[in-house]
């Protein structure tokens, strides 16, 4: 936790900034340049187009110069680095886990283009498999939003929207070296004419194994290898206009990542993913969206010497949604309906094989009662033939403008999240440390999630301020291990719910852009976690580690063009997070041993960012990563795994 004293003088800072900031919006009145990301026309929130500015639902959005100002490969690097309040950690083997303001990742739904994603990778969807490439902004609702998006959003939603086919004819080649031979290679081709536009992007991103040194004084499992990894990402979009209302898309892509925890035997991942969407405007009131969606994750180990790849999991998902939206008036009604076939095949599972299916059912109202109140209100049946886990999930939001250029929005949503065929019915000895055991007992996790928020929009100048709280009842995670008989050599990790579980936090942002060539943003999150606690009282030792109390975003750019031939963008990001304390064994692989307090200090990273632009068509980049060389004591697995500075070079070529 940041030092009282600190937190104050923050605060007031910050509110003596926000008060001079809004006078001198206020001098400058309505002729002050207006931010163009708050132009952006949003749709997760209400799955209907909105205004950002007008939503009725709490929408961030981070934007395609946002994207490339961060120089980030993949969606886990671009999320740490804008967003207070997110932090990925690791599990035992380095997998990768979300820490989303007190949601894990198994409680917030990634979606692409609202589909959603299949496979996990310790309760995560495998986020090294989203890079950057091909997106255009990405929409961010926190909160529960099961009523429109059903289970896994009771924590919220962050979805990806790709780009537009834009130009007849594109084409952009970029490459990035930086330390531990790095390496980034893109390619993307757009055509288009009149009717048929297609894209194709390509990207190839590699990292060597490197080691890393803790002082001898640690008190629990450190962290000595960062295991590198080699992928390839291929990507093909068609989109077709058959006449001026109807609209036919075709998407095609694959996957692939190997990870060398084993010279003898790398891990693999792969992903196949395809999918078809028809967008009819019926009228100039009404619109009817069709989309099927096909999604393959699979793990294997690679035996080099056999030359042979053995798969151990593969999820297949296959998914149906049509989706109508009638004007009526200034209101907006909107229904839907999907149908999810999830098949399973995962030899830690008993038995290896399994599939679930679902469908569900909905509507919503978007009611504008005049131009100061807009509410919406939502409605979602959820349905498991399999299992008796049916569910019935409302939201309700509100949008109020009392004042010109302010905007007040409460929001109230019921979560809903149904237990995994993977938590209830796995059996996986992890590397001797525990064997992780599924329970066919498992009660569906209910939410509900409160909202309030004020954001005052003028000119040159945003601000906003929003406070959340949640209350889960009968969270699913996992339990305090345990041995099942005297004789057993590996201790038991269950699934289990708890009966309570809450998370509170308040959130605050400025945003300012004094000119075309210099903006910048100050992001601010504290949240508050409920210790976990079995149904009778006991702490739970959860493997994955809770969020930091306080956490802190900034950013500034500027750009300059010197000449029609040369131009110079700079982008600065820094976070700070506060410290905390763990309760954790000292020995995973022997829990006799008991627990200890783990300190994990405050730190904070920065990153610089340079883009020589010359003419339109070449950029020089220079990325400095860990500017201010930061190096943790200790790495334990929520320590940031840095051994220092990385310089990395890049050139990019748009024809």
């Amino acid at each position: 936790m940041l030092p009282r004293p600190f937190s104050l003088k923050l605060c007031a800072l910050s509110l003596a900034l926000m008060t001079s900031a809004v006078a001198a919006a206020q001098q400058k009145g309505d002729s002050a340049l207006v931010m163009p990301e708050l132009r952006q026309v949003v749709v997760t929130g209400t799955r209907s187009p909105k205004p950002l500015l007008k939503t009725p639902v709490l929408t961030q959005v981070i934007s395609q110069e946002d994207i490339r100002l961060s120089d980030a490969t993949d969606i886990r690097e671009l999320l740490t680095q804008v967003l207070p309040g997110v932090e990925f950690t690791y599990a035992q083997n380095q997998q990768v886990h979300l820490n989303f303001s007190g949601f894990g990742g198994q409680s917030v739904l990634l979606l692409v283009d609202g589909e959603r994603l299949a496979g996990e990778t310790m309760d995560d969807v495998d986020f090294s498999r989203l890079s950057t490439l091909n997106i255009d902004h990405i929409e961010i609702v926190k909160g529960a939003s099961s009523a429109l998006y059903g289970s896994n959003a009771a924590g919220g939603v962050i979805n990806i929207i790709t780009k537009e086919i834009v130009k007849p004819l594109g084409v952009t080649i970029a490459a990035r070296l930086g330390r531990h031979d790095s390496q980034r290679y893109s390619a993307r081709l757009e055509t288009a004419d009149s009717h048929l536009g297609n894209t194709f992007s390509l990207l190839r991103s590699a990292e060597d194994n490197y080691s890393l040194s803790s002082d001898a004084e640690a008190k629990a499992r450190v962290v000595s290898t960062v295991f590198g990894d080699k992928t390839w990402h291929f990507d093909d979009r068609l989109s077709y206009r058959l006449s001026p209302s109807l609209r036919l898309s075709g998407r095609a892509g694959y996957f692939f990542r190997q990870t060398e925890r084993s010279r003898e035997t790398p891990e693999r991942y792969r992903d196949f993913n395809a999918g078809l969407r028809t967008v009819w405007t019926v009228d100039r009131k009404s619109s009817l969206e069709a989309a099927w969606s096909f999604d393959q994750y699979d793990k294997s180990s690679y035996l080099r010497q056999q030359g042979l790849d053995v798969r151990s999991y593969s999820d297949v998902q296959n998914a149906v949604r049509l989706l109508y939206n009638r004007n009526i008036g200034a209101d907006v009604l909107t229904a839907g309906a999907d149908f999810l076939y999830d098949y399973l095949l995962n030899t830690k599972l008993s038995p290896a094989r399994r599939s679930d299916k679902s469908a569900d059912a909905f509507a919503q109202y978007d009611m504008r009662i005049n131009d100061l109140w807009e509410i919406v209100a939502a409605l979602r049946y959820d349905y498991y033939p399999d299992r008796d886990m049916n569910r019935l999930t409302p939201k309700v939001s509100l949008r109020h403008t009392p004042l010109p250029h302010l905007n007040v929005r409460f929001g109230y949503g019921m979560g809903f999240r149904a237990p995994t065929l993977k938590e209830m019915y796995y059996n996986f000895d992890m590397m001797g440390i525990w064997t992780i055991e599924g329970n066919p007992r498992l009660r569906a996790e209910t939410s509900h999630n409160f909202n309030l928020s004020m954001e005052y929009t003028r000119g040159r100048y945003s601000f906003l301020l929003n406070g959340y709280c949640n209350s889960v009842r009968n969270k699913i995670t996992s339990g305090n291990p345990y041995y099942a008989s005297a004789d057993e050599l590996t201790p038991r990790l269950p699934y289990v719910n708890i009966r309570r579980f809450f998370v509170s936090g308040i959130e605050a942002s400025a945003r300012a852009r004094w000119s075309r060539r210099l903006s910048a943003r100050l992001s601010y999150a504290y949240v508050h976690e409920q210790t976990m606690r079995s149904r009778d009282g006991e702490a739970l030792a959860s493997p994955y580690l809770p969020s930091r109390r306080h956490s802190l975003t900034g950013h500034i750019d500027w750009s300059r063009d010197f000449s029609p031939r040369y131009g110079l963008d700079i982008a600065l990001d820094g976070r700070l997070l506060s410290s905390m304390d763990n309760k954790e064994y000292i020995n995973y692989y022997d829990i006799s041993q008991g627990m200890t307090s783990v300190h994990y200090p405050a730190y904070t990273m920065w990153k610089l960012f340079v883009c020589n632009r010359f003419s339109k068509h070449l950029r020089l980049n220079l990325t400095l990563d860990n500017l201010l060389n930061y190096r943790p004591r200790y790495y334990y697995l929520n320590s940031p795994l840095t051994d220092g500075t990385n310089v990395m070079i890049g050139l990019e070529l748009a024809l």
